[in-house]
């Protein structure tokens, strides 16, 4: 238990932020349901105003500081492909999976002459 009146105050806030973030964050994964609905349901309008509705509120708990910014953009940008996936009729195998992208194997430099070991110096002779 807080002891100290400033203490007492911040369980307060605390406990109000922790509300508003909470809410926050619902919103967001609600947006984010809608649009993975519409995809899935191949509509390509109905994904392209719930992407509009989705990236306010990413792009707000971003600001916000409920998420990381690098996170939010991460979802923007896997979402609004696969929008764009239903445009081009291609359906993705799921909007929030990494992609499967090809490695590429490093380039081999080039060898470099082998270097001779350093001849051992003889002690110096007293």
């Amino acid at each position: 238990m807080a002891h100290h009146k400033s203490a007492k105050t911040r369980i307060k806030r605390n406990e109000v932020r922790r509300v508003i973030n909470k809410d926050r964050n619902s919103k967001i994964k609600t947006a984010i349901k809608k649009v993975l609905t519409a995809i899935e349901a191949q509509d390509y309008a109905a994904a392209q105003e719930a992407m509009k509705v989705a990236q306010t509120e990413i792009s707000r708990g971003a600001t916000k500081g409920v998420m990381h910014k690098n996170t939010a953009s991460r979802k923007i940008s896997r979402l609004t492909k696969a929008v764009k996936a239903v445009a081009g009729k291609k359906a993705p195998a799921k909007a929030e999976a990494k992609p499967a992208a090809a490695k590429k194997a490093p380039a081999k430099k080039a060898a470099a002459p082998a270097k001779k070991p350093a001849a051992k110096k003889a002690p110096a002779k007293k």
